[in-house]
């Protein structure tokens, strides 16, 4: 019955009991930070994990092999025929060789 009365009278802790007991929180507690970005962050990084060993035992049981012609002696000959054949010798990759000297132009 307190607060039908003067809340003049009333003393500070008292007037928080009843603040208390209508609203639940204060303007502070409502608008204190919750920490709850720490969770997404948490779930994030989890679902992230989660997709890099998808990926990882994807790559070692479901996919084939590369095929031969990624390996580095394959792909130094692929160079070379392309060097001697002289593919786009204007301005691509044959332009940037010297076939004079034999290597790369400066």
């Amino acid at each position: 019955m307190k607060e039908k009365g003067d809340w003049k009278q009333l003393s500070v802790e008292e007037k928080k009991q009843l603040y208390r007991a209508s609203f639940c929180q204060t303007y502070a507690e409502m608008y204190a930070p919750t920490g709850r970005w720490k969770q997404l962050i948490g779930v994030s990084l989890f679902f992230v994990g989660l997709s890099w060993w998808a990926y990882i035992w994807m790559k070692y049981f479901v996919y084939p092999p590369l095929p031969e012609s990624f390996s580095l002696e394959c792909r130094q000959a692929q160079l070379k025929r392309m060097i001697e054949g002289g593919v786009d010798r204007v301005d691509g990759l044959s332009s940037k060789w010297d076939y004079e000297k034999n290597t790369w132009k400066k």
